[in-house]
């Protein structure tokens, strides 16, 4: 069963009513005076019997207490009301702290001063009620619904990206047996001069291979000279051909 609250007028239980007493007659409460506190805590309880008023049990329970520890107190030893009045202290310290906390936590509190309703709900119109000039819409729904036709790629357009010098190799062959016709020997690399394509230079790479690999020129110790292959045999020519090799 739930326990019974009793709230009689500006005080919450006993204690709320010693710690009024205390405070409004100027007590220590480290060194409470029992005789004098119990005789105010029941005159307070005998003012509000005497106001048809309800008085709680815990009230009476309290009353009972202090007269209890001022009986013992009057016996020649009085350790034991020492004791009781010791805990009764500690519960008065305590709980006036608990209500000190209760205070700084009430102003902090600012729930009772916000209200919020229920969302209102609205109704939405869909209706588009602005006017525009007829020649505006006409042009919006031109711009909207017709795509501009596209122009077809042009060729040209691509060649700088896609398109690539295709150089044969054997443009190239003749290239260095030009050299030799009319030099008799050349530096390798003379033959890589002013060229700038990457596609010709290994052109002319592939051709040098290509005619040491059938003995018509011959290349020094370093590889950094080309001469005709005194030795070599015209009819065992593979080197022209009508080679069709081709870089890209």
């Amino acid at each position: 069963m739930e326990a019974i609250s009793f709230k009689l007028e500006v005080f919450e239980g006993p204690l709320d009513l010693l710690l009024h007493l205390i405070s409004k007659h100027k007590l220590n409460i480290n060194d409470i005076p029992i005789v004098m506190l119990v005789n105010q805590y029941l005159d307070y309880i005998n003012d509000m019997s005497d106001q048809n008023m309800e008085v709680a049990g815990e009230f009476l329970e309290m009353a009972a207490h202090l007269v209890y520890i001022k009986t013992v107190s009057l016996l020649p030893r009085h350790e034991e009301a020492e004791v009781m009045k010791k805990e009764l202290q500690g519960r008065l310290i305590e709980y006036s702290l608990c209500k000190l906390a209760a205070s700084s936590l009430q102003s902090r509190y600012i729930g009772n001063n916000i209200t919020v309703r229920k969302p209102m709900k609205i109704e939405f119109d869909n209706t588009y009620a602005l006017v525009h000039d007829p020649e505006i819409l006409l042009k919006a729904y031109l711009g909207i619904n017709i795509r501009k036709t596209e122009e077809p790629v042009k060729l040209d357009s691509f060649n700088t990206i896609v398109r690539k010098k295709i150089v044969s190799v054997t443009s190239k062959i003749v290239f260095v047996l030009r050299k030799l016709y009319k030099f008799g020997e050349c530096l390798t690399d003379s033959l890589f001069d002013g060229l700038t394509d990457r596609s010709e230079r290994v052109a002319v790479f592939l051709a040098i291979l290509e005619l040491t690999k059938s003995g018509r020129i011959l290349l020094n110790d370093d590889n950094t000279l080309i001469t005709f292959n005194k030795n070599y045999v015209k009819g065992e020519d593979n080197g022209e051909k009508g080679s069709a090799d081709s870089y890209d």
